[in-house]
Order: C-alpha cells, then sequence, then structure tokens
C-alpha cells in the first residue's frame, strides 16, 4: 500500500492486473485509496490475487480441525480440492491438535493465501492449560497474532471492533441470538467476565505495526454478526461497522490494507442495504461476506441459501463470498461432497454478479451458449463450472438411441434443437459428435 502511494507498480500489481484484464495503474490506484488489497504475507510466495472495487467476486473456503475430528490429512485434502475447484482463498479454522503445525503443513500444501482466526489458537491454548477463555491475557492474544505473521499468514479476522458499551448494551437488550461468531463470542465474553476493553481495540495500533511489517492484510471481523434473519440489520450489527468504519480509517493511514467481514444472516430484502451501508461508512473498503443466508430454514441446503444471498450481495457491490457449504449449521463439512458443492455455489453466485458487474464476464456464457446451440458437447463439458459433474450428468441413463443422434436424455429423439436443424439446414448440428 505504501508503494501504491508513491505510484510505484510492483509486480504484484502488474500480475493481478493481467488477470483481471485491467491496466496496472487502476490496480496501483484501488490498493492506494484502500478500495482493492492484494493479500500476501512477505514470507509466502504464490500468484497473488486482488480482492475489491471493480475485480472478479473472489472465493474462499473454511477448512479446519475441529475437538472431535482432528485429521490432518483430511484437511489437507480438503484444501488441494477446494482449490482445485476454484477457491480464491483458503481459511485455517482449526480447533484441534497441534494447530501450529496445522497451520503450517495447510501453508505448503496450497498456492493461494491463507487466512486464519487467532483468537481461537489463543482461547485453546488457555483451555489447554486448563484456565477459562475469559482468563486468557491480552499478551496471550498478541503473541499468538504475532506467531500467525511469522508462519507466513495472508490475512487473519480480527475482531477489533467487538467493543465494551456495545458488549453492556446486549446483555441488557439481548437479541434472540446474542452472538454467534466464534471468536466475537469468546471475545465478548472476555469483555463482561473482565469489565475491561478488548484488548484487540485498545492494541489496535500495535496490530497495525505487525500488518506492516508482515504486509498481511487485516480483516475486520463481523463479531456481532446476526445469527437469524430476526437479528438482522440491528443496533449491535451496525454499531460494530461504525467502530470498524474508524479502524479502516487507521489502517490505511498507517498504510495496511484492510476488508471488512460482512453479516451472516441477512433476509433477502435486506442484502443489498446492508452493502450499501458497509461501502458508505467504509469508504469503499473490500467486502467478504458469509454467505449472506436469506432464510433460516435449509439445514442440508445452506450452501444454496448463501449462493442466492451471495449473488445479491455481489451485485450490490460485495467483493468476497466466504462459501457455505450444506453442514453448515450441522457439522464439520466432508471432503468430496461439502467442500466441492460449497465452493461450486459460491462460484456460480460470483459469476453471476460479475455478469451485472463486468462486461467482459459475458465471453463464458456465450461460449457456452454457442456451444449449446451446436449441440458441441464437448465444449460444453469443457466450460462447465464443474466438468466432472456435467460428464456424470450427461452419460446417466444413456441408450443407444440417444447416443446416435447426440442428444441428451432429457428430451432424446424430440430435442428441439435437432428438430428445427433439419428444417433450417443446420448441418452443424447433425454431424456432431461428442468423445466422452
Amino acid at each position: 500500500m505504501s508503494e501504491a502511494k508513491q505510484h510505484k507498480l510492483t509486480e504484484e500489481m502488474k500480475f493481478v492486473a493481467k488477470e483481471e484484464n485491467l491496466e496496472p495503474e487502476v490496480i496501483m490506484k484501488g490498493i492506494a485509496n484502500g478500495r482493492i488489497i492484494i493479500p500476501r504475507n512477505i514470507k509466502r510466495d504464490f500468484n497473488p490475487i486482488g480482492i475489491g472495487e471493480g475485480l472478479r467476486i473472489k472465493i474462499n473456503a473454511n477448512i479446519g480441525t475441529s475437538a472431535d475430528v482432528i485429521d490432518l490429512d483430511l484437511e489437507i485434502r480438503k484444501a488441494k480440492i477446494a482449490e482445485k475447484y476454484g477457491a480464491d482463498t483458503i481459511m485455517d479454522l482449526s480447533t484441534g491438535g497441534d494447530l501450529d503445525h496445522i497451520r503450517k503443513k495447510i501453508m505448503e500444501a496450497i498456492g493461494v493465501p491463507l487466512g486464519t482466526v487467532p483468537i481461537y489458537q489463543a482461547a485453546i491454548e488457555n483451555v489447554t492449560n486448563n484456565k477459562a477463555i475469559v482468563d486468557m491475557s491480552p499478551d496471550l492474544m498478541l503473541n499468538v497474532i504475532e506467531k500467525n505473521a511469522k508462519d507466513g499468514v495472508d490475512f487473519m479476522t480480527l475482531h477489533c471492533g467487538v467493543i465494551k458499551n456495545i458488549m453492556i448494551h446486549l446483555k441488557e437488550h439481548p437479541r434472540l441470538m446474542s452472538m454467534v461468531s466464534r471468536g466475537g463470542t469468546f471475545l465478548g465474553a472476555w469483555i463482561l467476565h473482565n469489565d475491561k476493553e478488548n484488548p484487540l481495540f485498545t492494541n489496535y495500533d500495535y496490530l497495525l505495526d505487525l500488518a506492516k511489517e508482515y504486509d498481511f492484510s487485516i480483516s475486520l471481523g463481523d463479531g456481532l454478526r446476526p445469527g437469524t434473519v430476526l437479528d438482522s440489520t440491528d443496533w449491535a450489527q451496525l454499531q460494530e461497522l461504525l467502530i470498524i468504519s474508524d479502524l479502516v480509517k487507521r489502517a490505511r493511514k498507517a498504510n495496511v490494507q484492510v476488508m471488512v467481514e460482512g453479516p451472516g444472516h441477512v433476509p433477502i430484502h435486506e442484502v443489498q442495504a446492508n452493502v450499501k451501508i458497509e461501502k458508505s461508512l467504509c469508504d469503499g473498503a473490500p467486502f467478504y461476506v458469509l454467505g449472506p443466508l436469506v432464510t433460516d430454514i435449509a439445514p442440508g441446503y445452506d450452501h444454496i441459501v448463501a449462493a442466492i444471498g451471495g449473488a445479491l450481495a455481489g451485485m450490490a457491490g460485495a467483493d468476497y463470498l466466504c462459501y457455505v457449504t450444506p453442514s453448515e449449521h450441522l457439522g464439520l463439512p466432508t471432503e468430496e461432497k461439502d467442500v466441492i458443492e460449497g465452493v461450486i455455489a459460491s462460484k456460480i453466485a460470483a459469476h453471476a454478479a460479475d455478469l451485472a458487474r463486468r462486461k467482459t464476464e459475458i465471453d463464458w456464457d456465450k461460449k457456452m451458449s454457442e456451444a449449446r446451440a451446436q449441440l458441441n458437447w464437448d465444449a460444453q463439458f469443457q466450460l462447465a463450472i464443474d466438468p466432472e459433474k456435467a460428464i456424470k450428468y450427461y452419460n446417466r441413463n444413456k441408450t443407444n438411441q440417444t447416443d446416435k443422434i447426440k442428444a441428451c436424455t432429457m428430451c432424446g429423439k424430440y430435442c428441439a434443437l435437432k428438430i428445427l436443424a433439419k428444417e433450417f439446414g443446420d448441418k452443424i448440428i447433425e454431424k456432431t459428435q461428442c468423445n466422452f
């Protein structure tokens, strides 16, 4: 950010510009004014990505152990499969096992930015030492953040906006679901138990110095995000966002890249307003949203709920979607089913929004439409967002008849394109072949 403010183009800026089909000066200007970030710790080396205004919407996939399921090999496979299917970043949210070792091994296994929530580790270390979470020392919290930075973490969720007066108000005026952010809850409980201000808020200047030293990006966590559509856009959520807006300004002044995390459960008619409020209060800072989830009634299908909210949020200006898997609210996601479904659903939402935001994004759809118009199955599979699944469905229930006429089993010999092709004299469709 410091170099961008000095009008110096870095290799990272040039790479992102090429990937986004934009002029490098556009990226440099966006980083200088804080509306674009490139999350990459100085200790890591991978092809950088940009997140923010005017860029393609990016996707994050959460992985990590739990206290009940500690399997590092499984989490590494999840990370790799998420990257394979198009996740732009990975977050390690591990809460079980040797967290330092797990983080380093996941980082070694992927070629994309890695994010963490360091307060998890601070709390778990305290519990491991037979101490309560609310007895964490501020030094422990800060030392764990520094450890993550030294290990090479590219962006960290820091719940600096969960402050004492909000927690007191929330205690006196409870919501239906008080707090659902795990990291935010750890800090909120600490504040109330100790009757002190949030150490991440009071030591924010130190965190900025640390972020500048290692060039990791700060993701200002929404510790008071609503956990139900009934609590959406309430006083606590918006009060935290007001605090965060000031923290964004302080980060930019210190030449630290910063983004803002957004609400979880938001009814469909409030999604656009939530994005507009964040963009207005935080002067266009990149907005990272969980979903949003537009209804609470779909356990097992929350990846679909989040895709609906994500598409709307993206169209309204959100820059970065955190995937939600079918196992959200139910349990730890599985490798094959949940991770893949979550990534693909988020990518569909992002692309749907990008169609409205970036004129060049229509090219992908145009190529797919042309392939469909010609019944060019090879091209359709190659262009599909999930080619393996497309091929599997195409070959399901195939018969000699459908194979002979090169149609799918939905219409078979009554294929609309095949019927009109004869009348239109369209020889392309009549000669279509498929090698799959």
